[in-house]
């Protein structure tokens, strides 16, 4: 339990705050936003305090999980809780961790991607289907085949293609699967992880089969350009992806955004294709309370939001967080104007 000192330092933040938490009955992080029916629906991690002590491979985060929140605007200073939509004692391939989840609206069913430990030890990433975006969510029998790692994220192009990009380094796997195997037995989440003077590992993405419950196609690497048109090298901490894909699209570009991870930005690439590559472009979202940050944008009624998380309402304990929503601006060539989730 913070102490009085503590306590009044993290009402100090909260006052300065740009937002305030959506939901405060549960705790919740990894917002994916979508406007389904006219109505912003937010798919996040459910987090939970379950004793599990904190190490380097993220097994504090041992959410079990899914709550779908939604709102009649993002303006709305609180959302509904539509309750469990999803629990993993009811994904059979699944043993626990369910961690960032996202959503997707396509042949008139609502599907919700989700990444969670097997058996094996291995994140792979699920899909659960629903007549309803607030479901409840029936999970497939068997994880997505040749899916790994974690964060899916979905995107239907107006062409009515669908892609699931998807992957985190350190905990999230990703530097383990650089065989096209798992490789299970490393001591620390830091091994396999390429030299600084090597190339970043990339998020993934795949065409998704029609019917949206598997790939159509080999996961390829997505790879962000530097300013210079060469692909970031695995010691640029401030801009190399870590974990926390998602892809918007504004004025025909494709925006892809991500987590930093150790450094804790949000970065953004530009290109103009799904697949990329993408060139960096800058910061959306500057470092916020607690070690994740994890994000989506979504466009409401001609403007845009930022769905974030951060940890005032715990008062700083990174495993329990809580969503939050801001507008976000353009800049008329196209790149986005960073966040500060406080006032300075």
């Amino acid at each position: 339990m913070a102490n009085s000192s503590e306590h009044q330092a993290f009402e100090n933040l909260e006052s300065k705050a740009v937002s305030q938490p959506l939901v405060t009955n549960i705790y919740t992080a990894d917002p994916s936003a979508h406007v389904f029916e006219n109505r912003i629906y937010i798919y996040p991690s459910h987090d939970i305090d379950a004793g599990v002590p904190e190490d380097d491979f993220g097994g504090h985060f041992c959410m079990e999980d899914y709550h779908i929140l939604s709102m009649d605007t993002p303006t709305d200073t609180k959302a509904s809780d539509h309750g469990t939509a999803l629990h993993i004692k009811d994904v059979p391939w699944a043993e626990k961790q369910m961690w960032a989840p996202d959503a997707a609206y396509k042949n008139g069913i609502y599907y919700l991607y989700f990444p969670a430990k097997a058996k094996d030890g291995a994140f792979r990433i699920g899909v659960a289907t629903s007549k309803n975006p607030a479901g409840p969510f029936k999970a497939q029998p068997e994880a997505i085949k040749g899916s790994f790692s974690i964060d899916p994220c979905s995107f239907v192009d107006e062409d009515g293609k669908a892609y699931l990009y998807f992957g985190g380094i350190w905990g999230g796997q990703l530097q383990r699967w650089q065989t096209g195997k798992f490789i299970a037995d490393v001591k620390t989440p830091f091994d396999l992880e390429p030299a600084d003077n090597a190339l970043a590992l990339c998020a993934k993405v795949a065409r998704l089969t029609e019917d949206m419950l598997e790939f159509d196609e080999k996961p390829r690497d997505l790879v962000i350009l530097d300013e210079n048109g060469n692909p970031l090298l695995a010691g640029d901490h401030n801009r190399r992806f870590f974990e926390a894909s998602w892809m918007h699209k504004y004025n025909g570009k494709y925006y892809f955004s991500y987590s930093t991870g150790d450094t804790h930005f949000i970065c953004y690439a530009i290109s103009d294709s799904p697949y990329g590559p993408f060139t960096y472009k800058g910061i959306l979202l500057n470092p916020v309370i607690g070690w994740t940050n994890h994000h989506s944008v979504v466009e409401f009624k001609g403007k845009w939001y930022l769905f974030y998380h951060d940890c005032v309402l715990s008062e700083g304990k990174t495993h329990l967080r809580c969503v939050k929503c801001t507008e976000i601006f353009y800049n008329p060539d196209g790149t986005i104007q960073t966040v500060n989730a406080y006032k300075l």
